[in-house]
């Protein structure tokens, strides 16, 4: 058995190699997919392009404003003077936030009174929004301190006032590189895709080109033609995955602390899964570009609800049950937690158990669709 599928596995081989085109989306496509999201798959915000309008213009005003401008996130672009001018900066995208001080601000604060600052911010993109309000009430409130202790100073000669000291220390991900989250999660995406494109058309391509009776009606049996179709694209995912893996650690800085073998390991298992589909969209597809738009229809869903991007804590009840179908959702906390936290098998094996369960089902299903065919 093993004969005939080596001699269908070494075919499908020089048949890849033999396109330059297939050679390009093989290897060139992955590295430039990791090189694009590496850098736009980044949510850390550190610059905030920011809008001045000071109608107090007090040295308290210019104090306080000087919290923001110093700060790492807040960039003044523009000092505006007029109501219309506020809009107008908001409007056309100019500013993300508006620093506005009435008058009356510094003598307030002179007085020991409240005073009012307000902050108009561009609230399309709510996720950045919350980022910079976030920013701005921690200036703020160190603002408010700063008076606090100037105040008992003058009151009582207190040097300091009483405060609560907050220290955090964030596990894993110690400087909160967004991109050391989101990149391990790009790997797994490239090989979802790369391997499903390649399977579905593993089949449907033989065809189109009309070689598919000759297949039929030799001596291979349904098992020998899967394992000829199927393997070199497993092993090309493998290596893809490794590429993009020495691309991401060596190019991104993004920390490798779990095995890479272990990696390799629940790789071939979630391989199972994408193959399998490649397979059973390749079986039922007539054409190349039915198939191609076969794996999109897959692809967009199995991405959405994997984790990704989006919480599954967050997702509706309904859409959670669903996720546990997904082999997407355990092969992301996979690939996160090898990359990040550096957990072997006995910490993963709650993902790979059901991994492999989808996998086995998946592949069994869509070899006997594919014996159907044949037969």
């Amino acid at each position: 058995m093993w004969e005939r599928a080596k001699s269908i596995l070494i075919k499908e081989f020089k048949q890849i190699f033999r396109d330059p085109r297939m050679k390009t989306i093989i290897f060139i496509s992955p590295l430039i997919q990791i090189i694009l999201f590496g850098y736009a798959a980044n949510k850390d915000i550190n610059y905030v392009p920011t809008a001045i309008f000071d109608r107090d213009n007090t040295k308290e005003s210019r104090d306080f404003l000087r919290d923001f401008t110093y700060s790492k996130y807040f960039v003044p672009k523009y000092y505006i003077t007029e109501e219309k001018e506020q809009n107008h900066v908001l409007d056309k995208g100019l500013a993300s936030i508006v620093i506005r001080m009435d008058r009356g601000f510094g003598r307030n604060v002179k007085a020991g009174k409240d005073a009012t600052v307000q902050l108009a911010y561009d609230g399309t993109d709510s996720n950045t929004a919350m980022v910079v309000m976030g920013y701005a009430n921690t200036i703020v409130q160190n603002y408010q301190y700063r008076l606090m202790k100037e105040e008992a100073w003058e009151r009582g000669g207190i040097g300091d006032a009483p405060y609560v000291d907050l220290r955090d220390r964030a596990w894993f991900n110690g400087n909160l590189i967004s991109r050391n989250y989101y990149l391990p999660g790009v790997i797994a995406t490239i090989v979802t895709m790369m391997s499903l494109l390649l399977s579905a058309m593993a089949i449907v391509k033989e065809k189109e080109i009309g070689t598919m009776e000759q297949l039929i009606v030799s001596p291979l049996k349904p098992l020998e033609l899967i394992l000829g179709k199927l393997l070199p694209f497993g092993l090309i995912a493998l290596v893809q995955i490794v590429l993009v893996t020495v691309l991401g650690v060596l190019w991104f800085h993004v920390p490798l602390r779990g095995n890479l073998l272990l990696l390799l390991f629940a790789t071939c298992i979630y391989l199972f899964t994408t193959l399998g589909i490649g397979l059973f969209i390749s079986t039922v597809s007539s054409t190349q570009q039915e198939a191609m738009m076969s794996v999109f229809l897959v692809y967009l869903p199995t991405v959405l609800l994997s984790g990704f991007a989006y919480p599954i804590a967050n997702m509706p009840a309904i859409i959670q049950n669903f996720t546990y179908i997904n082999p997407l959702r355990y092969f992301m906390v996979i690939i996160r937690g090898i990359f990040l936290k550096g957990v072997g098998i006995d910490i993963l094996w709650p993902e790979i158990l059901p991994l492999a369960l989808i996998g086995l089902v998946v592949i069994t299903l869509s070899s006997l669709q594919f014996g159907k065919k044949m037969g």
